[in-house]
């Protein structure tokens, strides 16, 4: 059975900062201010000026939190640096190219526009771990730094980095083979009135590719509505209708990316997972043959790594943990199902600009087109139920549900698998069943399903 890895339990923080509606508890500037202040205590180690750079995307709330996490940092004598709507890799890679202690990110990703989050990188641009998002919780409900208030010239400054954008754009185009050009190529972006909406069109424009621009003209609220990578429909008509050879879809942080072929058909994530492993390991740049996905990606990106001889190693749910387990194994490549991908000799966390740059390479070195690259890829019929639960449990703690799930497992055997998981967000249990017969996965599901609702009622 395959089992999601569990992580600390934290009060503010979830897989991926800490996240709910703009100014509702915990989205509130109260706890922006406290946590800009746990931030700064925390990133402290000699005399020298401390920054932080911090980033946002388009909702309206963006102004409230950044003010308040900019005022919480300032009141502990650290700098901000304000480089204003930036998707969440800019950040990632401003941190490293300015020298900075820090990064924040305000976004909610793909909610929507009433929502916001506020996530924090280290100054080696990586995504801060569970511990060390604990101890931020930690300084500010155990109010351990409330006494400490620097004053007259140890208060910190605000600075407005108006050339970040560009900064971001120069970089972005350095990483896409020289010796290629995307003139001729016509490429349908879909910005979802996000954090890409100016730095994205730029990339791709200025590397000589015509852009079909969509949802770039963000006003605070229609961030993610009808548009971008949860809504690909208008993406893949856009395609079509001028003959583009790609579609690519940002999600409001642009950290994600979902894909269409020149048919105007979605790639599914774990297709642009095969193509680009399969192509850095012909390449002989896959580190150790080896893909790092999460345990919701599809059995099909094994067998399409095996099929070339390479392997796929598997973590909890949530880029960061792919990320760990890349660095923890020294690995380069991986990414979720949901269009996470991470280029790790190129980005500390996903970047949906480094992966389309990345996808338009191996297509103009292929000489292919998008729909026959995406061939290599045939998912295993997959069945995925949500269970309404009163409460989260350890499976260990059910065993009737541990004896329905062996059962399970026994049927599939080695032509498919089981993962159970409680979500993080919600009342709900997650089933998820692989196998080769569509009917009996959802025959599974419901079973495993029945004896989660009877052991947790």
């Amino acid at each position: 059975m395959a089992k999601e890895s569990g992580s600390i339990r934290r009060k503010l923080f979830g897989t991926d900062g800490v996240r709910g509606v703009a100014n509702v508890y915990p989205m509130t500037a109260e706890i922006a201010l406290q946590l800009g202040r746990a931030l700064a205590y925390s990133i402290r180690n000699g005399k020298h000026r401390h920054r932080v750079v911090i980033g946002k995307d388009t909702r309206l709330s963006g102004y409230m939190l950044e003010g308040a996490l900019m005022s919480g940092l300032c009141s502990m004598g650290v700098d901000a640096l304000l480089v204003g709507p930036m998707p969440t890799p800019g950040i990632s890679y401003l941190v490293q190219s300015m020298r900075a202690d820090a990064g924040a990110v305000i976004s909610a990703s793909h909610n929507p526009y009433q929502d916001n989050g506020i996530k924090f990188f280290g100054r080696d641009g990586f995504k801060l771990p569970d511990e060390t998002e604990a101890q931020l919780e930690s300084l500010i409900f155990d109010q351990a730094i409330d006494h400490l208030r620097p004053t007259a010239t140890k208060v910190g400054k605000a600075f407005r980095i108006d050339d970040a954008g560009g900064r971001y754009v120069v970089y972005l185009k350095s990483i896409f083979p020289k010796e290629l050009t995307l003139e001729g190529v016509t490429v349908v972006l879909d910005c979802a009135n996000g954090a890409a909406y100016k730095v994205a069109p730029m990339v791709f424009e200025e590397l000589g590719a015509k852009v079909i621009r969509l949802g770039v003209s963000p006003d605070g609220k229609n961030i993610n509505q009808g548009a971008g990578a949860l809504h690909p429909e208008r993406m893949c008509k856009a395609v079509v209708k001028h003959g583009a050879q790609l579609g690519l879809a940002l999600d409001g942080d642009a950290d994600r990316l979902i894909v269409c072929d020149e048919k105007g058909n979605v790639v599914d994530g774990d297709a642009i997972m095969a193509i680009c492993g399969r192509h850095l390991l012909a390449k002989r740049q896959l580190a150790k043959k080896t893909v790092v996905a999460t345990v919701m990606s599809n059995m099909g990106l094994d067998l399409a790594m095996s099929e070339v001889g390479g392997k796929v190693v598997r973590t909890a749910v949530g880029d960061r943990y792919v990320v760990e387990r890349m660095r923890k194994q020294g690995l380069n490549f991986g990414g979720e199902q949901s269009g996470h991908l991470i280029f790790l000799d190129h980005a500390t966390t996903g970047d949906g600009m480094v992966a389309g740059l990345s996808l338009l390479a191996v297509m103009l070195q292929a000489g292919k087109p998008m729909s026959e690259l995406a061939s290599c890829f045939s998912p295993v019929p997959q069945t995925l139920l949500n269970v309404k639960v009163k409460e989260r449990r350890e499976l260990d703690e059910l065993p009737t549900v541990l004896k329905t799930i062996k059962g399970v497992e026994l049927k599939l055997g080695t032509d498919g698998r089981v993962l159970v998981r409680f979500s993080g967000t919600e009342a709900k249990a997650r089933v998820l069943v692989e196998g080769p017969d569509a009917r009996r996965n959802q025959s599974y599901a419901q079973e495993i399903g029945e004896a989660l609702t009877r052991a947790l009622e």
